[in-house]
C-alpha cells in the first residue's frame, strides 16, 4: 500500500458522492459505490489552537474509498481520498494496489 498525500480534482454527484476524479492529468471514473467514513486526526499536534466557531474538519477527516478506472482500460485501482473543508479540498492519501503492482 502506498501512503502519501497529493491534491486531486473530484467531481461529485448531487448527493455529494465522488463520481470521477482527475489525477496525474488523467480522468478516472468511479466504477463501484464509494465508501465513506471519518477518521480522527491529531489536531492538537497539527494546530497551534482551535479558533472559536471552527469545528468542521478540525477533529475528523472525511475519507472516501473509491474504485476507479481509466476510460478504455480494464485495470481497476482502489484509492482513498480525503475531503477537507467546505466546499472541500480533495487529496489522494492512499493507493491500495501499489505494492501488488510493484512486486508483480
Amino acid at each position: 500500500m502506498g501512503v502519501f498525500t497529493e491534491p486531486v480534482e473530484v467531481a461529485c454527484s448531487p448527493a455529494g458522492e465522488p463520481v470521477r476524479l482527475v489525477w496525474g492529468n488523467r480522468t478516472w471514473r468511479i466504477v463501484a459505490e464509494p465508501v465513506r467514513w471519518y477518521q480522527r486526526r491529531s489536531w492538537w499536534a497539527e494546530e497551534q489552537r482551535a479558533e472559536p466557531g471552527r469545528g468542521a474538519g478540525l477533529v475528523d477527516h472525511e475519507i472516501w474509498r473509491v474504485q476507479v478506472r481509466l476510460e478504455g482500460h480494464r485495470q481497476i485501482r482502489t484509492l482513498d481520498l480525503s475531503r477537507q473543508g467546505n466546499p472541500g479540498r480533495w487529496r489522494l492519501i492512499k493507493i491500495h494496489d501499489a505494492v501488488r503492482s510493484m512486486s508483480a
